[in-house]
């Protein structure tokens, strides 16, 4: 048996490479041009910065968040439109913003912030006023306030 056994890995090796490249790959690429993956809405991505009404509403639920989580104990000021806010498609919203923030001292300091917000309906506009409705995904720039 000592005597094959370099033999048998090249051959198991061989037969696995060959399995790979004739059986795994054909069908990882079937699922990948399928429409498993497809997601049918009508909000379309863009590499633009757009303004619309539910990127307004992901601005005002974004700022909502921060203020909870910064708690009572600070003063926020936001501006009434974010500095850039892109669509992901699907409804999915990435904000980018800056606040002032007052703290129990008499600083006062200006923060940049990104957050990527979805709105969980899809393309059932009717609760998009409801924080409920919507997922934060994350926000950066609150973790050195």
């Amino acid at each position: 048996m000592k005597k094959y056994r370099n033999l048998l890995f090249i051959a198991g090796f061989a037969a696995l490479l060959l399995s790979q490249y004739k059986v795994v790959m054909p069908f990882i690429y079937k699922v990948a041009a399928s429409d498993l993956f497809l997601v049918d809405s009508k909000d379309q991505a863009s590499q633009q910065p757009i303004s619309t009404p539910l990127s307004n509403i992901a601005f005002t639920h974004c700022n909502n968040y921060i203020k909870s989580e910064l708690g009572p104990n600070v003063t926020l000021a936001f501006p009434e439109k974010p500095s850039n806010a892109w669509t992901l498609g699907n409804y999915q919203y990435v904000i980018s913003a800056e606040f002032t923030l007052t703290d129990e001292k008499p600083s006062t300091t200006t923060k940049k912030y990104a957050c990527r917000i979805t709105y969980n309906d899809g393309d059932d506009q009717e609760g998009v006023l409801d924080f409920d409705n919507w997922s934060i995904i994350g926000v950066s720039g609150l973790k050195d306030s």
